[in-house]
């Protein structure tokens, strides 16, 4: 009795394979394969693509909207009107400080430091460090900025100051910020900046997209058009 189940239990037992081996199951067979090369080459120049590319947008969203939004104002600026404010403020410069302006001067010399803290308190203008047109009745300082003209003048004899701003406002202010126009250095280093960011977004946009065309039948025509477009226009109807 005992031998009989003994041979029942062996009988459900799968045989082993040849040389005492059992065999796989099925569906496993090529999983622990390693990944071919090329595949590799490629998921990894994906994912840096992907990182630089998503950077590159995140750092360069709010300039590219500022100048994608004052692209339109810029082009559209005859039709967009603006009332300029004129400010004129007079006051007198102290008698310590005019002595100062006495005597012979470069050309573009700027104010005498002392001179030009007793204008910026005085007018609310500040002179400081800008170049002066020196004559013999008054000294003229340009001060323009984004979206603002001024000027100030004090007369060397009388020490009488007179400042004027004008202001042309904000869309003026922006489309400044734009071109550049009166910025100072910090921006015109920010532009640059700007520009290298958004040409790494360009780039790597460009690779991503080779990268994915071959499933994108529309990618190539697509980007020909965004070429072909402006060109045709500028050689057929700028004039």
């Amino acid at each position: 009795m005992q031998a009989s189940e003994t041979d029942r239990v062996r009988e459900r037992q799968p045989a082993p394979a040849c040389g005492g081996v059992t065999p796989a199951p099925r569906g496993t067979a090529g999983r622990t394969r390693p990944p071919r090369p090329r595949k590799k080459v490629r998921a990894f120049w994906l994912k840096q693509l992907h990182t630089w590319h998503w950077v590159s947008a995140a750092v360069s969203l709010a300039g590219m909207f500022l100048f994608a939004i004052t692209g339109i104002t810029l082009n559209h600026a005859a039709s967009i009107g603006a009332e300029p404010q004129v400010t004129q403020v007079e006051a007198t410069l102290p008698p310590q400080r005019l002595a100062e302006l006495r005597g012979d001067h470069a050309a573009a010399a700027p104010l005498p430091r002392a001179v030009a803290e007793a204008v910026a308190s005085a007018v609310a203008l500040d002179p400081a460090g800008r170049a002066a047109e020196w004559s013999d009745d008054e000294v003229y300082v340009a001060m323009p900025g984004p979206g603002r003209d001024a000027w100030v003048s004090i007369d060397r004899t009388s020490g009488a100051i007179t400042a004027e701003t004008t202001w042309r406002g904000w869309t003026s202010y922006l489309n400044d910020l734009h071109k550049g126009r009166n910025t100072g250095d910090a921006w015109f280093w920010f532009i640059d900046a700007f520009a290298v960011v958004c040409i790494v977004f360009t780039l790597t946009g460009l690779l991503l997209l080779q990268l994915h065309a071959r499933h994108r039948p529309s990618t190539w025509p697509l980007v020909a058009t965004s070429v072909i477009v402006p060109l045709l226009l500028a050689v057929f109807l700028i004039h």
